[in-house]
C-alpha cells in the first residue's frame, strides 16, 4: 500500500476480531506511535496495551466508574463487554510536562498524532481498529485506576484486530465544504 492510498482509503472499523496484530506488526505500530510530530522532543506520551485477559480488568475499571456514576442498567451490563470487541486495545495517554515553549495542549495534539500514526500502520499492515473516546476516556475514576496524574489526558482507546465485514465506507465529502482561501 502506497502512502496516498493510505491516507484517502483509510477507515475506522468498529467491527474486530481475531487475529490481532503479531508481535511484528505490533513493533511497527509502536514504532509509527513514536514519530508523530514532538516538538522540543518531549515525548508527551505514554501507552498502555490491553490484550487477553487484561481486557476484563479494563472492563472491570469501566463497570466500577459506571457504577459510581451511577450509571443505568443497560450501560452497567454493557461497560465490562467493551473492551472484549477487538483482540488489542492501546490506551493512549498525553503525559504533560510543563515547558515553556511547549502548551499543553500541543502535548494533546502530539498524543492524538501517535493515535493516528498508530492506525495507519495498522490499516497499512491489512489490520483494522477504531479510535474511541467516550465517557469513560473522561472519567475521574478510569484516569485514577490507570494512574494517571491530574495533568494528565486520557486521549483515547485504539481498538485494533481484523475486521468482520470488508466493506469499504463511503468517502463523498466535498473538501471544498471545509477549506477556505485567505
Amino acid at each position: 500500500m502506497n502512502a496516498l492510498e493510505l491516507l484517502l482509503e483509510r477507515q475506522s472499523d468498529s467491527k474486530l476480531t481475531t487475529p490481532g496484530p503479531t508481535s511484528e506488526q505490533l513493533e511497527i505500530i509502536k514504532q509509527a506511535a513514536l514519530r508523530a510530530p514532538d516538538h522540543a522532543a518531549l515525548k508527551p506520551w505514554q501507552f498502555i496495551l490491553v490484550e487477553g485477559d487484561a481486557r476484563e480488568k479494563l472492563g472491570e475499571i469501566y463497570y466500577q466508574a459506571a457504577l459510581k456514576n451511577n450509571a443505568d442498567e443497560k450501560t452497567l451490563e454493557r461497560a465490562k463487554e467493551l473492551p472484549l470487541r477487538a483482540p488489542l486495545i492501546i490506551i493512549c495517554i498525553a503525559r504533560y510536562k510543563p515547558h515553556a515553549k511547549v502548551p499543553r495542549i500541543e502535548q494533546v495534539q502530539s498524543a492524538g498524532c501517535a493515535v493516528m500514526a498508530m492506525q495507519q500502520a495498522a490499516f497499512a499492515q491489512g489490520l483494522a481498529g477504531v479510535w474511541r473516546t467516550g465517557s469513560y476516556a473522561q472519567d475521574e475514576y478510569v484516569k485514577q485506576a490507570l494512574e494517571l496524574s491530574t495533568d494528565d489526558e486520557l486521549v483515547g482507546f485504539l481498538y485494533l484486530g481484523s475486521k468482520v465485514n470488508d466493506i469499504k465506507k463511503s468517502r463523498n465529502i466535498d473538501a471544498n465544504d471545509y477549506f477556505t482561501r485567505l
